[in-house]
């Protein structure tokens, strides 16, 4: 949950760091033959990454706040290619594959 909430809400305070560091430009020329901009996709991949931070906190919604991880992870892996980051992300795909297969316990 830390890391969504850290880097969710940073997307908010340092958005040009995150389009110019991390968002290849042959992504930010295709979001914007839909009429997105480069900041608009950080902010709302800012938005996504705290309400996955706020699921995992509350337990609320948290397989499929999973399950959507997993495809944003992915889907990073799949535009940024492979970097020094790879490793973490795919600890945290395997954290969310878990947290979406592990079976539930009544009580």
């Amino acid at each position: 949950a830390a890391v969504f909430l850290w880097f969710g809400i940073d997307k908010f305070i340092h958005p040009s760091y995150w389009l110019n560091a991390w968002v290849p430009q042959w992504f930010v020329d295709f979001i914007g033959r839909f009429g997105t901009s480069g900041l608009q996709f950080i902010y709302l991949n800012g938005v996504f990454e705290v309400l996955v931070g706020v699921s995992l906190l509350s337990g609320f919604l948290m397989r499929f706040f999973s399950f959507l991880s997993v495809l944003f992870l992915a889907a990073i892996l799949f535009i940024a290619g492979f970097s020094e980051v790879t490793v973490r992300d795919l600890g945290l795909i395997g954290g969310f594959l878990s947290l979406l297969f592990w079976p539930r316990k009544r009580f």
